[in-house]
């Protein structure tokens, strides 16, 4: 088996030391090094170039945004950000992501080797998902073996029948992704106009960090963008984010839809779930909804999304070309979730296209 070859990159030595101990334990994983700043990994990375870096954004010398900035120029690398949870870190991570960044660990600024101890299937599972991005073309990676029971959208949400209207003009649109999901998410939303359909959004990411990517997306758009708070409508024009940590489901009253936001277990090893959210979508708007899933890691929102096509709603999955991580819209095609398959160039159209019915 070859093994996914990892450098940390981090001031902090505390950090350096928890991380690369936790990872180097990995059977699959080896730790080329953990150095103090950039400058210091541009240095290590002459004698052995890795598969994947573990990033802090906040470093003397050098930030990590211009460093990740430099290498996506030069030579794309994978790369995993491990933040601090303030309300300057999450924004300055947003750059990250936006630069090119593969997924985000979230640390806190007190207790913090407790945390990245208590976390370490987090930072695992987010490195083997790393190693498996679009960014360079790597050889198909074991899968990680199972850390916690997976549960799925039963845990927040019974099947069955549910309360869906008959064809409206009130439409909803469902997107659901993880890996590379930030990056896809700007694209689609820029493109959209200002008239469009009420849309609900899962992209995996953790607690704290949704708010800026929301915050950020809104600057960018001519639709509304914003973190989802329990009872907004969903209403054109605006698209909700299910805030990190907690699951989002699309509830109706009358003839308008609101989104509820809940507290619940992990739903296939994430809160919020795309599971969760498009199979509420399959209950409350059936043929009203458009359900697309997008770039990701793992099997989240295969089973819902099936369940939204069942209940006659139109569904797409991303293609793999336009992917960072082939792996959500692959498990949703084996499944035959998705009515058509196309790439991420074409899916504000199809949005559009949704509310024209």
């Amino acid at each position: 088996m070859k093994r996914t070859t990892l450098l940390i990159v981090d001031d902090s030595a505390v950090v350096r030391q928890v991380v690369a101990a936790m990872l180097a334990a990995q059977p699959d994983i080896e730790v080329l090094g953990a150095v103090a700043d950039p400058l210091l990994a541009m240095e290590r990375m002459k004698r052995q170039w890795p598969d994947v870096i573990v990033l802090d954004v906040e470093m003397p010398r050098m930030d990590g945004i211009t460093f990740l900035r430099k290498l996506m120029a030069e030579r794309p690398t994978p790369v995993v950000i491990c933040s601090t949870l303030t309300e300057k870190g999450t924004q300055t991570t947003m750059e990250a992501l936006a630069a090119g960044a593969c997924a985000i660990v979230a640390k806190p600024k007190l207790g913090l080797k407790k945390f990245l101890l208590d976390s370490s299937d987090e930072l695992v599972a987010a490195v083997r998902s790393a190693a498996c991005a679009n960014v360079r073309r790597l050889a198909p990676r074991a899968p990680a073996p199972p850390v916690v029971e997976k549960l799925t959208a039963d845990a927040i949400l019974p099947p069955g029948e549910g309360g869906a209207m008959v064809r409206t003009t009130e439409r909803v649109v469902a997107l659901g992704t993880s890996t590379g999901g930030t990056q896809a998410l700007e694209e689609v939303l820029t493109a959209l106009p200002r008239v469009s359909p009420g849309i609900v959004i899962v992209q995996h990411m953790p607690e704290k960090f949704t708010a800026a990517f929301a915050a950020r997306l809104d600057g960018l758009c001519a639709i509304d963008v914003r973190e989802a708070r329990n009872h907004d409508r969903v209403v054109p024009g605006c698209a909700l984010i299910a805030p990190g940590g907690r699951h989002m489901l699309l509830r109706r009253a009358g003839a308008h839809y609101h989104v509820e936001v809940v507290d619940g277990p992990l739903v296939n090893r994430h809160r919020p779930s795309v599971d969760v959210l498009f199979r509420s979508v399959a209950k409350c708007a059936g043929t009203n909804a458009l359900g697309i899933i997008m770039t990701g890691m793992g099997d989240d929102g295969a089973v819902g999304l099936l369940e939204m096509r069942r209940a006659g709603a139109r569904t797409i999955a991303q293609d793999e070309a336009s992917c960072v991580v082939y792996g959500m819209p692959k498990e949703a095609v084996a499944r035959g979730a998705a009515e058509r398959i196309l790439p991420l160039g074409v899916l504000a159209r199809e949005i559009v296209l949704q509310a024209r019915g």
